[in-house]
């Protein structure tokens, strides 16, 4: 006799709605399969946020409380995917309130305004990229990656981080300036390295 949920089959079967349905019922396998189907993309969601790996992890774990929690919420509108990526957005976001000093200046003298991301070297890998958003401070990484990488509006980045529209701006902008600093850093020896070899 089949000992699985009515309705519910463990395997590659599974659609989104099904599996949805059966967290909201509390379904500890379909919780565990949701976890393992998501759980990659929301911990790299939370490294871009945090760089410490082990609180990124926790970060992430309180994250999919979170989701199981409220997924009643959900009501199949939109991406799922997206759905769970501004729960871990969000918690990653009230933890850095709670334990970063979120708007330390960094002195940007020296910085070429005319370089652009479209300058660097086609050998730049997006790993790169994303280990120098990793090395900015806490405060030009959040921001830059909330309006650059998840589509926030600086409105909606003022009214998650506390701050006012202006200071979100401020922070894109400082966090871009060291960014094409380090991108133009990154091209001159790539450069310099091609010519040596």
């Amino acid at each position: 006799m089949n000992s699985q949920p009515m309705g519910f089959k463990i395997g590659q079967t599974n659609s989104e709605s099904e599996l949805i349905r059966q967290c909201k019922r509390q379904d500890r396998r379909a919780q565990k399969l949701l976890y393992e189907q998501q759980s990659p993309v929301m911990l790299t969601v939370c490294r871009r946020y945090i760089s410490d790996a082990d609180m990124a992890q926790e970060m992430m774990l309180s994250g999919f409380v979170k989701v199981f929690g409220k997924i009643e919420q959900y009501k199949s509108e939109g991406s799922f995917q997206g759905w769970i990526r501004r729960i871990m957005v969000t918690t990653c976001l009230e933890w850095i309130r709670n334990n970063q000093q979120l708007y330390k200046e960094v002195d940007l003298d020296e910085i070429n305004p005319a370089v652009d991301f479209e300058t660097a070297d086609q050998s730049l890998e997006a790993e790169d990229l994303m280990q120098m958003i990793q090395e900015l401070p806490q405060g030009y990484q959040t921001i830059f990656n909330l309006y650059a990488i998840e589509g926030y509006t600086h409105k909606e980045i003022a009214e998650q981080l506390e701050i006012s529209i202006n200071t979100s701006k401020s922070q894109l902008s400082r966090a871009r300036s060291l960014l094409q600093r380090k991108l133009a850093a990154s091209e001159k020896e790539i450069k310099k390295r091609n010519n040596g070899s």
